[in-house]
């Protein structure tokens, strides 16, 4: 899988022509031709964001990701124009067979055919495609044929062939599987068929299936990224709503959120522990994972707050999760300046650092910053994953919550398993995470716990 990212500075013709000053806008109207001036609104390279227009290169299958309303549903129609649209209304283009499939023969029809965005709004009036309704086709002036298909029916892919597909949401078909195989076996006219998908990410197989081929392409978008065409209102009610949280990441930032097959946190019950503010709180303390080495290939260096109430019986205490400091490839004054920064925003009362690979040094670097801070070394003895199940067993109790924004960090703890971390690189935001609760939950409970000895 190859991947792009949005947005340059300028990103395309229309960018241009909103910048520009209205003279320059007027002088550029009136160097156009009567022809091209009609041709103008359905120039999409002219229009595009650049998540919209196909990558170069060689590949099979071009993946948009993005989130609601970024121009999935636009990008997946001007494309099929692009292949069946020859240069002249009469011409043959790149592909003449094409299947449209999404999850009902209706939601084709009423998004990607009929639809604001769709086909046949995209088109420009001498290039425009017929619906034959009985049959479920469109045909072009050039005699190109898109044919739909539901995703409830995988079936009816069986016997067709075609040169292009255009697969719209794929990861909400309840038959994602079934009906993605059958559309590979028909895919098969031409000298390289192509298929386009848009969707909006989930964690379903089939999408990570595809994502992880070689022969596929990637661009993806958040919401923001189509701003310009969307209600204020809408972004505004969105942001408000579902910023830093799992849902706003997935449906408004279209990200794919991952998690590992009996990893230790799920995204659904860190979803269920957000809280939009934090409670008072008795104690909070900044955890300090420091890497082995401080230059920008090292791990990064994982810093997070976390505070606590600690009243009444051990079974009440609850921890929230505040603030993900970490900092990558930093040098050792930098993440100690952050940790010590850490504190002073939250009024922190003691940094918590593991000094298994820097020793004194960890403490020393930490004190060059400020002599006076309240620290304390922990020394890892056990694994990580052995270090952090118990940690994971107070989220299962309830007993710890999180704020919003704490992305990267919920990312590692949802690929840190028994069987170890299975992400990239060092899970250095979990260890930091699991010394913080370790100091405010787990220690003080056990020695809360333990008998006390009466003195003789």
């Amino acid at each position: 899988m190859r991947s792009t990212s949005t947005q340059p500075a300028l990103r395309s013709g229309a960018d241009w022509i909103a910048c520009a000053t209205r003279s320059e806008q007027d002088a550029f109207l009136e160097s156009l031709s009567e022809g091209a001036l009609l041709a103008l609104p359905y120039l999409f390279e002219f229009w595009a964001l650049p998540h919209q227009l196909p990558p170069q290169g060689d590949w099979r299958s071009w993946v948009i990701m993005g989130g609601r309303g970024a121009g999935k549903t636009r990008a997946g129609a001007e494309w099929v124009r692009a292949e069946v649209e020859g240069a002249r209304p009469l011409d043959v283009g790149r592909s003449r067979r094409v299947a449209l499939v999404g999850e009902t023969v209706d939601q084709v029809r009423e998004v990607m055919v009929f639809g604001d965005s769709g086909i046949l709004a995209c088109s420009p009036p001498d290039r425009r495609p017929k619906w034959e309704a009985t049959r479920r086709r469109l045909i072009w002036p050039n005699g190109a044929v898109a044919q739909v298909f539901s995703a409830h029916d995988p079936e009816s892919l069986r016997g067709p062939q075609f040169d292009a597909a255009w697969a719209d949401e794929l990861a909400k078909w309840k038959k994602a599987e079934e009906t993605w195989d059958m559309l590979q076996f028909g895919l098969r006219l031409g000298p390289s068929p192509r298929q386009c998908i848009t969707t909006t990410p989930r964690n379903v197989g089939v999408l990570r299936t595809i994502l992880a081929n070689p022969s596929t392409v990637v661009t993806h978008a958040p919401t923001e990224a189509n701003r310009a065409n969307l209600a204020a209102s809408f972004l505004a009610e969105v942001r408000a709503r579902y910023a830093g949280t799992r849902l706003g990441r997935q449906e408004l930032d279209g990200v794919l959120l991952e998690e590992a097959e009996g990893a230790l946190w799920s995204l659904a019950r860190l979803e269920a522990a957000r809280l939009d503010t934090a409670p008072a709180l008795d104690r909070i303390v900044v955890a300090v994972d420091p890497p082995v080495t401080g230059h920008a290939g090292s791990d990064e260096c994982g810093i997070v707050v976390v505070g606590a109430t600690t009243q009444g019986p051990v079974q009440d205490w609850r921890a929230v999760v505040l603030e993900d400091a970490s900092v990558s490839g930093a040098a050792p004054s930098v993440w100690a300046e952050a940790a010590i920064a850490a504190m002073e925003r939250h009024g922190a009362e003691r940094l918590v650092a593991e000094v298994n690979q820097g020793g004194d040094l960890v403490e020393s670097v930490i004190r060059q910053i400020d002599p006076l801070v309240p620290f304390r070394a922990v020394r890892a003895a056990r694994g990580k994953v052995a270090r952090a199940e118990p940690v994971a067993a107070l989220y299962e109790q309830g007993r710890v919550a999180h704020l919003r924004g704490l992305d990267k960090l919920e990312d590692q703890m949802c690929r840190l398993t028994g069987r170890g971390y299975e992400g990239r690189g060092s899970p250095d935001r979990v260890d930091a995470l699991v010394w913080a609760i370790h100091e405010l939950m787990i220690v003080p409970a056990a020695q809360w716990r333990r008998p006390r000895v009466r003195s003789l």
